[in-house]
């Protein structure tokens, strides 16, 4: 089996997919950035399959060398997003925690009329 042209069509198709993956996560669709990841992530395990047994000749290396390397910096500017988006996440659940604790203090003191105590009340 000659496995460079199989090998290169695996990792064009990596290429496209994480490139895909860069524009939604820049775009904020993160629902659709998960369903294309579930497509990444297949393959990569089809590549992984492809090497297992077979070592890369340095001349096909040679060719994967720029195209993995693409691949590895969408890959980082796509974790990158996902962290931004993560700590945005992480503050919007504080903020409705800390919501959450005020309303309950709230109706809890509802319907009470609360007066002022001090050294002046009787």
């Amino acid at each position: 089996m000659n496995i460079a042209p199989h090998m290169l069509a695996i990792y064009q198709q990596l290429l496209v997919l994480s490139q895909s993956m860069l524009r939604l996560a820049t775009e904020g669709s993160w629902e659709e950035l998960i369903e294309m990841e579930i497509d990444y992530v297949s393959a990569v395990e089809k590549l992984a399959e492809c090497t297992q047994h077979t070592p890369v000749p340095a001349h096909v290396q040679d060719q994967l060398r720029p195209v993995l390397r693409h691949i590895l910096d969408n890959e980082a500017e796509v974790k990158s997003l996902l962290q931004a988006r993560m700590t945005e996440l992480s503050s919007l659940i504080g903020q409705a925690t800390r919501q959450k604790s005020v309303n309950k203090a709230y109706t809890r003191v509802q319907g009470n009329i609360l007066f002022p105590q001090g050294p002046h009340s009787a």
